[in-house]
């Protein structure tokens, strides 16, 4: 089993910057993909961000290019999701995710673990 714990999250002006930590624990292999999800109220969890398992390819929602940047340590078993020029509508609870392999996609249902997310909120 996987543990997978999201920190960093909280309340900033639009325009501001917020950097969001999560850290994976318990039977983690080398080979995974880490992947950062969000969900607005009332809304779907939507893909945001990925990174593959050496850490050379990222992708990202068209919303957040040139705003986000995905990146992971392995040797901390940690990926960082570093949000600038935040805007009202990034709000949500953000989702970290593990997938095995070293194929990493942005579909959810690709992802074998899951962490409790964390409170994102933009004021305008």
């Amino acid at each position: 089993q996987v543990q997978l714990e999201e920190s960093g999250g909280g309340l900033v002006q639009a325009g501001g910057s917020l950097r969001l930590s999560c850290t994976a624990s318990g039977r983690t292999f080398s080979t995974y993909g880490l992947g950062w999800f969000r969900q607005a109220p009332g809304k779907e969890r939507n893909f945001v961000a990925a990174v593959n398992w050496s850490g050379e390819n990222t992708y990202y929602a068209d919303s957040v290019k040139g705003r986000f940047t995905i990146s992971r340590d392995n040797g901390k078993n940690t990926v960082y999701l570093q949000m600038d020029s935040l805007k009202p509508e990034d709000t949500g609870v953000y989702y970290c995710a593990l997938q095995y392999g070293r194929v990493v996609t942005g579909r959810s249902n690709s992802y074998n673990f899951w962490g409790r997310g964390t409170q994102v909120t933009v004021s305008s």
